[in-house]
């Protein structure tokens, strides 16, 4: 009961805070409310015997276990979403942490020393700032708590048998939650297998593998989907971020002492020092105490703690919140030290303790007590604060519905400059996420040489004046930027918002907007196009601009691809190309039925596109004219679409024209150029599609180049440039059962290509068919048996299938 009603208290106590609170969320505590919108949307229509519906679930968070996104969906269900309803599941969370401590203390010591321990957890500043962040590092303290607790009871109970089985899933669970649980379980998990081999407890072993077989189970799914990714995304989250935040290198002191100088941040002083005095008493007055001091548990509490605490620090990459999993174990220990107190005045001690923790909690959490409050609140509990913003609302939601309100029929992207804790491009992306994903907000100008692309390609931005950012690396960038936004001739300012930080939120949007969408009752169900606008004369291998006008109804507008070809009139026997390309998704994808009723989907519209396209280098002079097809991405109909009389004269004496940047089909189409090149090709569509992924953030221009080079090659099954295109759109879309199809069409287009075999091996190993990659890459080295990268992979599908030999000997090429 007493367990129930400190439970109850928090769940109050956080709601409060969250009821008065304004801020906005910053930028980790954004994104994960982002993915678990995701979620939620994706479980509105579950698909449960699809493996495609599990495996496009399970890809939602590629980097991130799920888990935690997952327990969210009901409380969403029920309470609707917003950006204080998602952490609602801390109130599931904080049950079952109380209820793990309390049962490792209860274990381990006596209920008296569990009912303290479970109140200090509610109070613990690094516990309860993180209870006001929807952020993983909370659920992930509570299910290793959870993950240990189920080790201890299987430890010291006698039905061991239930307990390893809970274990075994608790510890699956916690590591669907995130990846870490290792390092603060593994220790005791060596320590308990040495210790069932050191006195032959077989059954005990046997106990201990089947938990681990059970969490492995759990994990599996998830792992065997992003294991790539999740491996490729590890030396960016350590390595990269502790070089770009200056966290102390490893042969350093600072790097094994940072979490132990954070233990006061984490617990306060009030409650680290008040129980280490107990233990003191215990240790030079012992006749003050009745009972002996317990080693056993503290020896089993320290394997945990010490084990934990220093894989954590071997993690190159610091972080306040990253040792909070050991805060469950330390308020065992100081609620065990609060009762170690001599019972003259320990009920005295303990209540004044209790109460003083109390008003640093209110003192940390509101904005309370004066300047005198304030600087005992940071005395007694330094960097413990998370006061509730009570003052003006953050404007996200009306940037948002600002951008909605002039676009209603598009989604529109919104490049972020500023990236501050309050402005930053992951909290506006999630406010355009609670309007059913039509506002996506993404970071550009980072890059210099990026910038002049970044301000062609999005309609949208926000400037703010004051503080821009907290990277130094992307101020030279962003100042060019926000200078091409604010002083340039293509945008104007939409308006402007005055922040509770006294800067000011500027929203731009372009002067000549590239899509502008409009009801035309009248326009008929096929799709027509009405008009072309091209310049008559044009030079070759440059952009172009242009502009098509369609109409037809919703329905058929946005799931039309159109498939256009630029033909020249005349046949020419000369040496080059006679036609080019200029497919995409009418409007490029980017109709969005946010705003239409449920009556408006079958009434017409009109689609106007300015964008530019590119005749290949090749390209024969002569007049051009336009054919086109309609596609339906859904349904797979087509249906020729009569033209308007225009024609384009390829003249090399032309001069070049000023043009929109290419739409991103084209660009995905350019960018696959270079794949037969191998790995020098491969850079510089590595550093592209990182661009161009930033403009389409659902990456809809991946879908719309595979339909439509998939119809392309079936009229032209020869053409190796299709054949490559629409392999990157596979792997893009990471989609591995269509790319080793299209990779295979590649190496029977360009059998004597090493690079194509590799690629078609690596997608295999990607897949996990290693033969299959042996195999491909043996044809490989066959071609070019001096490439390490083609014996490093041949390493890696023998070391997948058991070969440890060969994958030795492979591997050391890439040395």
């Amino acid at each position: 009961m007493a367990v129930l009603l400190i439970w109850l208290s928090s769940i109050i106590s956080d709601r409060i805070w969250f009821a008065f609170d304004r801020s906005v969320p910053a930028w980790d505590q954004a994104d994960y409310l982002t993915h678990s919108l995701n979620y939620w949307r994706v479980f509105q229509h579950p698909q449960w015997f699809s493996s495609d519906w599990w495996e496009q679930m399970w890809m939602l968070s590629p980097k991130v276990p799920p888990l935690t996104y997952i327990l969210t969906i009901p409380f969403l269900n029920v309470f609707g979403i917003g950006p204080d309803r998602s952490p609602l599941v801390y109130i599931l969370f904080t049950g079952i942490l109380l209820a793990s401590v309390y049962g490792i203390a209860s274990r381990l010591f006596n209920r008296r020393v569990a009912f303290w321990a479970c109140l200090i957890c509610v109070l613990l500043p690094g516990l309860y700032v993180y209870r006001l962040q929807y952020l993983i590092d909370y659920p992930i303290t509570v299910m290793i708590a959870f993950s240990f607790c189920c080790l201890t009871q299987w430890k010291y109970s006698e039905r061991k048998w239930f307990w390893a089985i809970a274990f075994g899933l608790s510890f699956g669970f916690a590591m669907l939650v995130k990846q870490t649980a290792l390092f603060f379980l593994f220790i005791p998990l060596v320590w308990m297998g040495i210790d069932s081999l050191k006195h032959r407890r077989w059954k005990s072993l046997i106990q201990l593998t089947l938990g681990l077989l059970l969490s492995a189970l759990i994990l599996t799914p998830w792992v065997r989907t992003n294991w790539l990714l999740m491996l490729t995304s590890g030396k960016r989250a350590t390595i990269d971020s502790a070089l770009a935040e200056g966290d102390p290198a490893l042969n350093t002191l600072d790097a094994w002492i940072y979490y132990w100088n954070l233990l006061p941040y984490h617990v306060s002083w009030v409650l680290l020092i008040v129980p280490l005095v107990g233990f003191l008493l215990y240790l030079f007055y012992p006749k003050f105490l009745s009972k002996p001091l317990n080693f056993t548990a503290l020896k089993w509490l320290a394997i945990f703690w010490i084990g934990g605490y220093l894989l954590c620090s071997l993690n190159i990459n610091k972080d306040f919140r990253y040792s909070l999993p050991l805060l469950p174990v330390s308020a065992i220990f100081l609620a065990y030290g609060l009762t170690l107190w001599p019972e003259r005045w320990g009920k005295t001690v303990r209540g004044i303790t209790l109460s003083l923790a109390i008003v640093l909690m209110l003192l940390n959490l509101w904005p309370i007590g004066g300047v005198w409050g304030r600087r005992m609140a940071a005395f007694l509990s330094p960097g413990g604060d998370r006061i509730a913003h009570l003052g003006l609302e953050w404007p996200h939601e009306q940037v948002i519905n600002e951008i909605i309100e002039t676009e209603p029929y598009l989604q529109s992207t919104l490049g972020v400059l500023p990236s501050t804790p309050d402005v930053n491009q992951h909290n506006l992306n999630y406010f355009g996420a609670l309007r059913d994903e039509q506002v996506y907000g993404r970071q550009v100008g980072t890059r210099l040489e990026q910038v002049s692309q970044d301000s062609l390609s999005l309609s949208w931005f926000v400037t703010k004046t004051g503080k821009q950012g907290m990277v130094e690396r992307i101020n030279e960038a962003q100042v060019a930027i926000v200078r091409e936004i604010e002083q340039g001739r293509q945008f104007q300012l939409h308006k402007r918002w005055l922040l509770p930080d006294n800067t000011v939120l500027n929203l731009y949007h372009r002067q000549t907007p590239y899509i502008e969408v409009s009801p035309q009752p009248n326009a008929s169900e096929p799709v027509q196009l009405s008009q072309v606008i091209v310049s008559p004369q044009v030079p070759p291998d440059a952009p172009i601009p242009i502009i098509y006008v369609w109409s037809g109804s919703w329905e058929q507008l946005q799931s039309g691809l159109v498939i256009l070809t630029w033909k020249l009139q005349t046949p020419s026997t000369a040496k080059g190309s006679s036609e080019w390309l200029h497919d995409h998704a009418i409007a490029m994808g980017t109709l969005h039925p946010g705003t239409l009723g449920e009556n408006e989907t079958n009434s017409g519209f009109q689609v106007l596109e300015r964008m530019g396209m590119l005749p290949p280098k090749d390209i024969l002079p002569g007049v051009y004219r336009l054919e086109a097809t309609y596609l339906n991405r859904e349904t797979g109909e087509t249906y020729k679409i009569t033209v308007p009389p225009v024609t384009v004269e390829i003249n090399p004496k032309s001069p070049k024209l000023p043009a929109p940047e290419l739409d991103l089909v084209s660009q995905l189409r350019q960018l696959a150029l270079n794949l037969p090149q191998g790995i020098p090709g491969l850079e510089p569509v590595f550093d592209e599609v990182g661009r161009i992924n930033q403009y389409d953030p659902i990456q809809d221009y991946t879908v719309q180049a595979e339909k439509t080079l998939t119809y392309r090659l079936q009229t032209e099954p020869d053409n190796l440039d299709y054949a490559y295109a629409l392999a990157l759109a596979t792997v893009l879309k990471q989609d591995a059962p269509r790319a080793i199809a299209a990779l295979e069409k590649v190496t029977q287009l360009d059998p004597q290509n090493p690079n194509a075999h590799a690629y078609l091996a690596f997608i295999h190993l990607y897949a996990l068919h290693p033969q299959a990659a042996k195999q491909a890459i043996q044809r490989a080295l066959e071609l070019n048996p001096d490439q390490s990268e083609f014996q490093g992979l041949r390493g890696i599908a023998a070391l997948m299938q058991g070969n440890l030999i060969q994958a030795w000997q492979d591997l050391q090429a890439l040395r």
